[in-house]
């Protein structure tokens, strides 16, 4: 009995570990850790300024730009990088001019460029995996992708390390932060440059309509925890990493798409998170009481 549960503790163990013994799936995880970390930073502001949904009309824009560059030749990724950034700056443009509400902005966009990406791709006759770009593959990072990734994770976190204090001040109070004579405008075009990069990115491995989960479930699930915004970000990468890893787990051993894996362990964390609110301002009530 006691050798049979040896073997079976080390064949779980081997089991277990069998994910790191692929190059692929190290890049993956590499890769998927690193975007998981911005989209879980650039989340927070994006969630309190109500921005939430910019990453899904950048990644339907990005699906768009991905078909035509594919089809015209181009190399795709480098093909969508400038036009999902000039998509960024076009929905934040139309945000601040107010003549078309931000949620309908994003809707008009990524409708749009979701069409023209499944059009082209229907007639230019290029064999292009939709499904991998649409729902994310774990074989499709490559050693320039990954390249990509640390150049964006570091950029973002030299961002939030020296402009901490204005990127606060910018994401809860924009209105004083312009009277008291900041750029806010600046701060603006910066987060949305790294959001239109972390996007088109994280394209590859969590495919066109689930990379904007990374930006918005860990923020959700932190703040229904905490209060303090050091601390709402702190822990909205740690979730985002967390999320990450057990979602990529599960994609590789139950064959599951990566994307849709890791968007069902955030939902999960997002109940547990929930109870543990509820239960927080039960005892809260029970104490004033």
């Amino acid at each position: 009995m006691g050798v049979c549960l040896h073997g079976t503790g080390e064949l779980l163990h081997m089991e277990l570990f069998e994910i790191f013994e692929h190059t692929f799936m190290l890049r993956a995880l590499v890769g998927g850790i690193l975007i998981s970390l911005c989209a879980a930073l650039l989340g927070v502001s994006l969630v309190l300024k109500r921005y939430s949904m910019i990453g899904d009309g950048l990644s339907h824009t990005g699906f768009g730009a991905l078909a035509i560059g594919a089809a015209a030749g181009f190399p795709p990724l480098e093909f969508a990088i400038p036009i999902v950034i000039a998509a960024a700056f076009l929905l934040l443009r139309i945000s601040e001019n107010g003549k078309i509400k931000g949620d309908a902005a994003v809707a008009l966009i990524s409708t749009s460029a979701l069409a023209v990406g499944i059009t082209v791709t229907s007639l230019s006759g290029v064999n292009i995996d939709i499904e991998s770009y649409l729902f994310g593959s774990i074989l499709a990072l490559s050693d320039s992708d990954i390249v990509l990734c640390v150049i964006v994770f570091a950029v973002v976190m030299t961002m939030f390390i020296l402009f901490y204090n204005k990127i606060f001040a910018v994401t809860f109070d924009e209105s004083f932060s312009k009277a008291i004579g900041m750029k806010a405008g600046i701060y603006n075009i910066i987060i949305a440059l790294l959001t239109a990069l972390t996007t088109v990115i994280g394209m590859k491995l969590m495919g066109t309509l689930l990379i904007s989960s990374l930006m918005i479930f860990p923020a959700i699930i932190s703040m229904r925890i905490f209060s303090r915004f050091k601390t709402v970000v702190i822990s909205s990468a740690v979730i985002s990493v967390i999320g990450f890893f057990i979602g990529l787990c599960i994609s590789f051993y139950y064959s599951t798409p990566a994307g849709a894996s890791v968007v069902l362990v955030n939902m999960f964390m997002l109940l547990i998170s929930s109870t543990i609110s509820l239960i927080k301002r039960r005892r809260a009530a029970a104490v004033s009481s």
